[in-house]
């Protein structure tokens, strides 16, 4: 039997702090997102997953630090999710139902190299 190989897909959106979602859209979402991890889940495929909060704090270099999080290109990290799968193309399968796409975001494919 072949061992899968892990890969983690990063969630990236553009946050808007002028719009605040409906409770119908909120609920909408959490559905969409339910689903998507339901469905890979169910697959056996899912090792974990995590949604990142939007308070936060940079260490620079220097030990600087600054308070809030890290944009870049209007993009933020919003969460991440860990799979198993046989190859980076099967998790970019995966990562093409992922409901961030439906909000304009991106999904980043990177495989996990152990430490």
């Amino acid at each position: 039997m072949e061992t899968k190989k892990e890969f983690m897909l990063l969630f990236r959106f553009e946050p808007n702090t002028d719009y605040q979602p409906t409770e119908a859209e909120l609920n909408q979402m959490h559905q969409e997102w339910g689903a998507f991890f339901g469905n890979v889940a169910g697959q056996g495929k899912l090792v974990g997953t995590h949604q990142l909060g939007f308070e936060g704090k940079q260490v620079a270099a220097d030990k600087s630090t600054t308070d809030g999080i890290y944009v870049s290109n209007k993009l933020t990290l919003g969460g991440n999710m860990v799979v198993a799968a046989d190859s980076i193309d099967d998790a970019t399968e995966i990562a093409k139902l992922c409901p961030i796409l439906n909000m304009g975001g991106t999904v980043e494919i990177r495989s996990i190299q152990p430490m």
